[in-house]
C-alpha cells in the first residue's frame, strides 16, 4: 500500500512536467512565421495568396458590384456602374514609362487620409541615413488631389441615407438610376472641377468641325459646343484633367476618302495626328494617351482608331458604334447615343400621346439591312397587325405619329449596333425595345436601362409579341413615364442645359478619368 502511494505522489509530479514539455515543443522558433491553420479558414487563406490576376485580364475584365447595378446586354459585355466605376482596375500602359498611370484602390483612398501601419513591438524601427526629402507638389498631384476628394464625396453620396443635395434644376431621383444620390454628386462634382483642355492644331474641315445633322449629328454638334465652352475647357494643359483630340472622322471620309477603297488613308490621317501632338506637347506621352479621348459617330472610328498607338489601347474612345465584339471597352470607352437631326428645332421632335391613348402595340420603319433586322422582317412584317414593321412608309404617312401612337418602339441594329431609333423613341414618348448583340447602350455607367427599356436577344424575336403583351398594364405605365423622364438626357440644346446630353457624354468621360491616376516621374528637393 505504502508503494503504490508512493507511485501516485510520483505520477503527480511527472504528469504536469511532460505536459509542459509537450506544449513547448509545439510552439514555433523565435522570428518563425509559421502559423497553424485551421480547415475551416483554409480556402480563404490559399485564395489570400494567389497570384493575382494578369494586367491584361483586369483591363478587359470590368468588375460587377451586383446584378442591381449592371445593365448587361447582348453577349453579356456589361457597362461599368458607380460601384465599379471607383473600383475597377486596368493595367498601366507601360511600367518602364517616366510617368505612370495608376488605379485606385480602397488602400488608395486611406493613404490618401494619412492612414498608415504601425511598426509591430517585434520589429526594430529602421533609421533613416540621410534627411527624408521633401517631394515637389506639381500640378498634376493638385489635380489628383481634387479628383482623389471627388472619389470620396461620391462614395459618400452613393452610401448615404437621409437629405438630398438641393439643386434648382434637377434632382436625380427614381428607378431610372442606379444610384441616383452617386450620380448627382459626381455631376455636381463635375461641374465644380472638370477641364477639358482641345487640341489646337488641325484645320477644318477635318479637325475641329464636323456635321450637325444626319446620323451623325452628335459628332459635330460636341465638337463644336467643347471648342466654345467656357466652363469646361480651359487654355491651359497644365489644368486639364483630359485633352480632346478633336478630328472629325465623317470629315474624312467626306472629303479624303474615295469610294471603292479601304479606309487606311483615314488611319494615316489619325496616325499622323496622335504622332504630331505627342511630338508637340508632353501629355501624351506622360500617360501614353489614357487620359486623352476622342469623340466620332461614324461607323469606320473604331478600325480607324486602330491606327494611332495607343489610342485604341488606352485613350478613352466616345463612340456611337459601342459594339463590344469589335474592341469597345466599357471600362474605358464611352457609349454615345445616336442622333439623327434633320431640322434646326429640337421643340418638335419631342411630344406624343398618353399611355392609354396609344394604339399600336409596337413599331418599326426603316431599312432591312445587317445581322439583326432580316430577323425582325422575316417574322413579323405583314404578320400581324399589333407589331407594323414596315421597309418603307406610305407616302402621307407620318413616321413621328406613329411613333406616338406606339407603346413599344422596335430599335434593332443596322449594319451597326446602334440606332437613331432609341432616342427617337424616348423623345416621342415611346417605350424603346433594343433588339442587338455585343451592343452598350449609352450612359449605361447612371441609367438602369431596364427599368425603361425592353431588352430582346435575338433569339427571342420570334417571341416578341408574346415578351410585350406579357407586360402589365401598371408595369408598362411606369415604364413609359421613366422613358419621358430620362429623355431629358438625351435632349440636345443650343446652348447645352445642364444634365442634356452633352453634359451627359462630359459626365461619362470625367467617370472614366476619376478611376485613373497619372504620375509624374518624383521631383525631389
Amino acid at each position: 500500500m505504502a508503494n503504490s502511494s508512493s507511485s501516485f505522489r510520483i505520477l503527480l509530479y511527472v504528469l504536469p512536467s511532460v505536459l509542459v514539455l509537450g506544449l513547448i515543443s509545439l510552439l514555433p522558433p523565435k522570428g518563425s512565421s509559421w502559423a497553424m491553420i485551421s480547415p475551416s479558414s483554409s480556402n480563404t487563406n490559399v485564395d489570400a495568396v494567389k497570384a493575382p490576376p494578369s494586367a491584361s485580364q483586369m483591363r478587359d475584365k470590368p468588375l460587377k458590384s451586383g446584378s442591381d447595378m449592371v445593365a448587361g446586354h447582348g453577349d453579356k459585355k456589361e457597362a461599368i456602374s458607380y460601384g465599379a466605376v471607383l473600383n475597377f482596375s486596368t493595367s498601366p500602359p507601360q511600367a518602364e514609362q517616366a510617368s505612370q498611370v495608376q488605379q485606385f484602390s480602397e488602400s488608395d483612398d486611406a493613404a490618401s487620409r494619412g492612414n498608415s501601419s504601425s511598426p509591430s513591438i517585434n520589429e526594430s524601427p529602421s533609421l533613416p541615413l540621410s534627411p527624408k526629402r521633401r517631394r515637389v507638389k506639381t500640378n498634376l498631384d493638385k489635380l489628383e488631389i481634387g479628383l482623389l476628394q471627388a472619389r470620396a464625396a461620391i462614395r459618400a453620396a452613393a452610401a448615404a441615407n437621409g437629405s438630398r443635395v438641393q439643386d434648382p434644376d434637377y434632382i436625380p431621383s427614381g428607378p431610372i438610376y442606379l444610384n441616383a444620390k452617386a450620380f448627382h454628386r459626381s455631376y455636381l462634382e463635375m461641374e465644380k472641377r472638370f477641364k477639358i483642355f482641345v487640341y489646337r492644331e488641325g484645320d477644318p474641315p477635318l479637325f475641329h468641325d464636323g456635321p450637325c445633322y444626319n446620323l451623325y449629328t452628335i459628332e459635330g454638334i460636341f465638337i463644336n459646343k467643347l471648342q466654345i465652352d467656357k466652363h469646361f475647357q480651359t487654355q491651359d494643359p497644365e489644368n486639364a484633367h483630359v485633352f480632346f483630340l478633336p478630328y472629325s472622322v465623317f470629315g474624312m471620309v467626306h472629303y479624303v476618302w474615295k469610294k471603292g477603297t479601304y479606309f487606311t488613308a483615314i488611319g494615316n490621317i489619325i496616325k499622323d495626328y496622335v504622332e504630331l501632338i505627342a511630338r508637340k506637347h508632353q501629355y501624351f506621352n506622360r500617360s501614353l494617351g489614357t487620359d486623352h479621348f476622342m469623340l466620332s459617330c461614324h461607323d469606320w472610328a473604331p478600325i480607324t482608331s486602330l491606327y494611332a498607338p495607343h489610342l485604341a489601347e488606352n485613350s478613352i474612345r466616345a463612340l456611337c458604334n459601342a459594339n463590344s465584339s469589335e474592341g469597345f471597352n466599357p471600362v474605358k470607352d464611352v457609349s454615345v447615343p445616336e442622333i439623327n437631326l434633320k431640322i434646326n428645332k429640337l421643340d418638335t421632335l419631342i411630344g406624343g400621346l398618353s399611355p392609354s391613348k396609344r394604339s399600336i402595340l409596337a413599331f418599326f420603319a426603316g431599312g432591312n439591312h445587317g445581322p439583326v433586322r432580316p430577323l425582325v422582317f422575316k417574322h413579323w412584317e405583314n404578320k400581324d397587325p399589333d407589331i407594323q414593321v414596315h421597309n418603307h412608309l406610305r407616302k402621307g404617312v407620318s413616321y413621328q405619329n406613329l411613333m406616338r401612337s406606339s407603346k413599344f418602339c422596335l430599335c434593332p441594329s443596322g449594319y451597326e449596333v446602334a440606332s437613331p431609333r432609341i432616342t427617337e423613341s424616348l423623345y416621342n414618348g415611346c417605350v424603346p425595345v433594343l433588339i442587338s448583340k455585343s451592343y452598350v447602350p449609352p450612359f449605361s455607367d447612371v441609367l438602369k436601362w431596364k427599368s425603361f427599356a425592353v431588352i430582346i436577344s435575338l433569339e427571342d424575336i420570334p417571341n416578341l409579341k408574346k415578351i410585350l403583351m406579357g407586360i402589365p398594364d401598371r408595369q408598362y405605365i411606369k415604364m413609359q413615364r421613366r422613358a419621358v423622364q430620362v429623355a431629358r438626357h438625351f435632349q440636345i440644346n443650343t446652348p447645352p442645359k445642364r444634365f442634356d446630353v452633352f453634359h451627359m457624354i462630359l459626365h461619362s468621360i470625367w467617370l472614366r478619368r476619376i478611376n485613373i491616376r497619372v504620375n509624374e516621374r518624383n521631383k525631389l528637393l
